[in-house]
């Protein structure tokens, strides 16, 4: 069994990051969704063999991927911001490029909004946001023998 921790849109919050250093040590990979990059970049300082960075919308450093494909223990995920794919007013377009590229799984962020549906046969998942607005939230992704399995964990302020 893999284990992901998946992040989004942190906007400068190092603080909640920082609270999650305990499970951040024990995954198998973190996910930072973009917005900022350069928090995922701070991640990747501390955990630089597991930690993958997704550029977003508000990105203009650039320090990580714009979108990136991931297989782990036989699932294949996609990993996008997700401003790209009109993530706010639908799912449709997210989950045609995921099956696409013959995903099961997309991961995304943008609408700072927690949240996993099904979309012909692609699961997404917004872990929600750790900026310093609103409820925050991670995903916790355990990923064996070909299934994924998500947990959304909300985070008391």
């Amino acid at each position: 069994m893999k284990s992901l921790v998946i992040i989004s849109d942190t906007h400068r919050n190092r603080a909640a990051m920082d609270r999650l250093q305990g499970i951040f040590s024990e995954c198998d990979y973190i996910v930072h969704l973009g917005d900022l990059s350069s928090d995922g970049g701070y991640l990747r300082g501390m955990f630089p063999d597991k930690t993958i960075v997704i550029n977003g919308n508000c990105d203009l450093d650039k320090t990580g991927d714009d979108e990136k494909v991931l297989e782990v223990e036989g699932v294949k995920i996609f990993m996008c911001h997700g401003h790209n794919y009109s993530v706010k007013q639908t799912l449709a377009r997210l989950a045609a490029e995921a099956a696409e590229r013959g995903c099961t799984v997309a991961l995304y962020g943008h609408t700072h909004e927690a949240r996993v549906d099904e979309l012909d046969g692609v699961k997404l998942i917004n872990p929600g946001n750790l900026s310093r607005y609103g409820r925050n939230s991670y995903c916790y992704l355990a990923v064996h023998d070909g299934k994924a399995v998500e947990k959304i964990v909300t985070l008391e302020n």
